[in-house]
C-alpha cells in the first residue's frame, strides 16, 4: 500500500471511530447461520409440519424476507461472502476451505469482523467457521463450542453477554445442526442422522417425527428412505431452534435483548441433489429473518431481492460504521465497491426506499474436485444461469452421494427425481432460463425460446456487466474461450 492510500485509510478509520464516540445507541448484533436449513423447513415460512417456535417468534417480532439468496449453494465460499461482502471468486474462497490445496481466502483482505472492531465492537464467534485464513476473518474471542448442540453452544455464550454492559458487541453463532452427519445404523433404512444420536443431546427436548406423515418437497423423490430421511433432518432443525430459544432467553437473562439485532440465516439449501450445490431454488432461496427492536416493523414481510453479498454492509449500516471506500479498479469495469452488496437497513426505517430488482449469484467449486462454475442473475420474474463448464457432468458433493435418499433412487431404476428428469439434472445446457412466475420449479429452460429472446439477451449482458464490476476470474472466458 502506498504513502498517500495508507493516508486515505487513515483519514477512514478515524471518521469511524469518531462516529462510535459520539454514538450512545450502538446495537449489539448477533448472526446466527444455520448450516444447510432449507426455506421450506421452517414453519412461519409455510411448512405446518416442522417445529420452529423460535424461529417463528423471531418472524413476528421482525422481518421475514421471502427473497433472500445465498450467492453460492457451499458452506464455505458461502460463508466467505457472508463476513466479507464480496464474492467468493473475487474474495478467493472459490470452495470448500482445505488447507492442503490452499483453498482459503486472500491474505490481507480486510471483512466485517476488522471494521467491526476498528468501530469499537468486540467480536465473538462459535461454532462451525470452516473459513482461512484466521487473520482474514479476525475474532476478539472464540468461544469454545459443543459440537452440534446449539442448546450448549447458547449456554457458552453466557460469560461473553455477560461482559458486555459498555461496549457493543458482535456475535457470530454458528451450529452445525441440521447438516448430515452419519447414517442411523439402529433405525429401518438407515438413514442419515444430522447429528442426531439415540439417547438425544444434552439438555435438549429432542422433536421426534414420524417419518410416514411427512410430505416431501417437490425436488426429491418420495419414497421411504426420503421421509426417514426427511424426519431425521426435522429434528435436527428443531433442535438449532431450541438453541436460538435459549440464546433468546440468554439476552433477555442478561437486559440485551432490546438493545440487540438478531439475523438468522442458512449457507445454503438442503443437503440432497437437486437443492445444495446447485443454482436452482432449493439451493439458494433461503430464510432471512431479521429481528431489529429500534425498528417499528414488526411481524412484516419484504418481498425485495436480498443476497448474502448484502450482510455485511448491512451490519455495518446497523452499526454505524462506513464501508470502506472503492480501492479497486477492474480492467474494463471501472471502480468497483469494496463490498459488492448493499445496505438494506431502510427496510427497518419505514420509509420503504430499499429496492432490488437484480440479484448476482457465483458459484465456481464445492470441493476441490467439485468443479461446476456457475454465474447467474435472478430478477423479480425470471433467472438466466451460466453454466460455464456444461460439458461436464454435474458433480455430486460426497455427502449428497452417500445419503439413503440418493441411493435408494439410484437403485430404484427410476428416471424422475423428483419433479426433474436426472438426465437434465446431470448433463446441463449452457443456459438454463427460467421464468420464475410460471414455472417457479424451474422446468423449462426457455433460453432458445424465441419469445424469450429479448429476455435472455438483457439477461446475458447483466451477467457480464456483474463479472466485470466483481474481477471475475472466469470473465476471460468470453474472450479466450
Amino acid at each position: 500500500m502506498n504513502a498517500l492510500k495508507k493516508f486515505y485509510w487513515t483519514i477512514f478509520l478515524l471518521l469511524s471511530w469518531n462516529i462510535w464516540a459520539k454514538s450512545s445507541d450502538r446495537p449489539n448484533i448477533v448472526l446466527i447461520v444455520g448450516d444447510d436449513h432449507d426455506l421450506s423447513a421452517v414453519g412461519c415460512y409455510g411448512n405446518p409440519q416442522i417445529k420452529t417456535p423460535n424461529l417463528d417468534y423471531l418472524a413476528k417480532e421482525g422481518v421475514r424476507f421471502t427473497r433472500a439468496y445465498a450467492t453460492t449453494s457451499s458452506c464455505s465460499p458461502s460463508r466467505s461472502v457472508l463476513l466479507s461482502g464480496r464474492h467468493n471468486h473475487n474474495n478467493g474462497q472459490y470452495g470448500l476451505q482445505q488447507a492442503t490445496h490452499h483453498f482459503h481466502s486472500f491474505e490481507g483482505m480486510k471483512t466485517l469482523t476488522h471494521f467491526l472492531s476498528q468501530g469499537g465492537y468486540k467480536t465473538a464467534r462459535i461454532g462451525k467457521f470452516h473459513l482461512e485464513p484466521t487473520g482474514t476473518y479476525p475474532f476478539d474471542v472464540r468461544l469454545e463450542d459443543n459440537g452440534n448442540n446449539p442448546v450448549k453452544m447458547a449456554e457458552k455464550c453466557a460469560d461473553f453477554l455477560g461482559t458486555a454492559k459498555n461496549q457493543p458487541f458482535f456475535l457470530y453463532f454458528c451450529p452445525t445442526d441440521p447438516h448430515r452427519t452419519n447414517p442411523r445404523r439402529d433405525l429401518p433404512l438407515q438413514p442419515n442422522g444430522h447429528g442426531n444420536r439415540p439417547n438425544g443431546q444434552e439438555g435438549v427436548n429432542e422433536t421426534l417425527y414420524g417419518a410416514d406423515s411427512l410430505r416431501v418437497p417437490y425436488f426429491i423423490p418420495n419414497s421411504p428412505e426420503s421421509r426417514a430421511e426427511l424426519a431425521q433432518y426435522y429434528q435436527s432443525v428443531s433442535r438449532l431452534d431450541q438453541g436460538i430459544g435459549k440464546l433468546i432467553d440468554q439476552l433477555k437473562q442478561k437486559g440485551l435483548w432490546e438493545k440487540t439485532i438478531f439475523i438468522y440465516v442458512s449457507d445454503n439449501g438442503m443437503p440432497v441433489p437437486g437443492a445444495k450445490t446447485t443454482h436452482y431454488e432449493p439451493g439458494v432461496r433461503l430464510p432471512l429473518i431479521v429481528r431489529n427492536p429500534f425498528s417499528t416493523q414488526k411481524n412484516k414481510t419484504c418481498e425485495e431481492l436480498v443476497s448474502w453479498v448484502d450482510i455485511a454492509p448491512t451490519l455495518l449500516d446497523f452499526a454505524g460504521v462506513q464501508t470502506p471506500p472503492a480501492t479497486q479498479t477492474e480492467e474494463r469495469g471501472g471502480p468497483t465497491s469494496y463490498m459488492h452488496g448493499k445496505s438494506w437497513k431502510s427496510v427497518f426505517d419505514g420509509t420503504n426506499t430499499f429496492r432490488s430488482d437484480t440479484l448476482f449469484l457465483s458459484h465456481s467449486f464445492h470441493g476441490l474436485t467439485q468443479y461446476y462454475p456457475m454465474r447467474t442473475i435472478v430478477t423479480r420474474q425470471y433467472k438466466l444461469i451460466w453454466n460455464i463448464a456444461h460439458a461436464l457432468e454435474f458433480p455430486y458433493a460426497s455427502d449428497l452421494w452417500d445419503s439413503a435418499t440418493w441411493q435408494a433412487f439410484l437403485k430404484s431404476g427410476q428416471k424422475q427425481y423428483g419433479v426433474r428428469n436426472i438426465e437434465a439434472y446431470k448433463n446441463r445446457p449452457a443456459f438454463e432460463l427460467y421464468d420464475l412466475s410460471k414455472d417457479p420449479q424451474e422446468l423449462v429452460n426457455r433460453a432458445n425460446d424465441p419469445a424469450y429472446k429479448a429476455v435472455f439477451d438483457k439477461l446475458l449482458a447483466s451477467i457480464k456487466i456483474q463479472q466485470r464490476k466483481t474481477g471475475d476470474p472466469w470473465l476471460g472466458k468470453w474472450v479466450h474461450e
